[in-house]
């Protein structure tokens, strides 16, 4: 099995949640762990699952405006588009697929990245292997709430538990 994470990350936090899952998924597969920015324009073929994972700002995927206010706090990952843009440029893509977000623990606000990518993804022609998931920071700018790394590793290691033998059809 080959996999793809796709990740968008300001304060660094969201790209540790990502390499994290690949981590996860390595016991069990091949893994590519890319910024959004280095992200193929088109999946290849040989991808059997792609995960895609960004911030929740302003209650969803971030925006231009979203992600030039992170930068002028100091924010360096993710300089280019967001997973937004990313996603609104794939064509069609009949592949097993989750996403993921990072947002604040406390408080609880609503909106999440994950379900907007998902939205995206299944219009793509995806089929999504299990619901968006979200793991938590403490504040904005981090850090990742303690046990947040290990959860996603475990996560990572469960999506590959449920595609295991189902590749793609392409």
């Amino acid at each position: 099995m080959h996999a793809l994470v796709v990740y968008e990350s300001m304060y660094g936090n969201t790209q540790e949640i990502a390499e994290a899952i690949g981590q996860g998924l390595a016991g069990t597969a091949r893994v590519d762990v890319v910024e959004v920015g280095s992200a193929p324009a088109t999946i290849a073929d040989d991808i059997d699952l792609l995960v895609v994972g960004g911030p929740t700002h302003a209650f969803s995927m971030s925006r231009a405006t979203t992600r030039r206010d992170a930068r002028s706090e100091q924010a360096t990952v993710s300089s280019g588009d967001g997973i937004r843009e990313w996603l609104r440029s794939l064509g069609p893509v009949a592949v097993a697929a989750a996403t993921f977000d990072t947002k604040m623990h406390k408080p609880r606000l609503p909106g999440s990245a994950a379900r907007g990518a998902a939205r995206h993804l299944k219009h793509a022609g995806c089929r999504l292997v299990t619901r968006p998931e979200t793991f938590y920071v403490a504040d904005k700018n981090g850090p990742l709430v303690d046990g947040e790394i290990q959860r996603a590793a475990a996560w990572g290691n469960r999506l590959a538990s449920l595609v295991g033998g189902r590749t793609s059809s392409r």
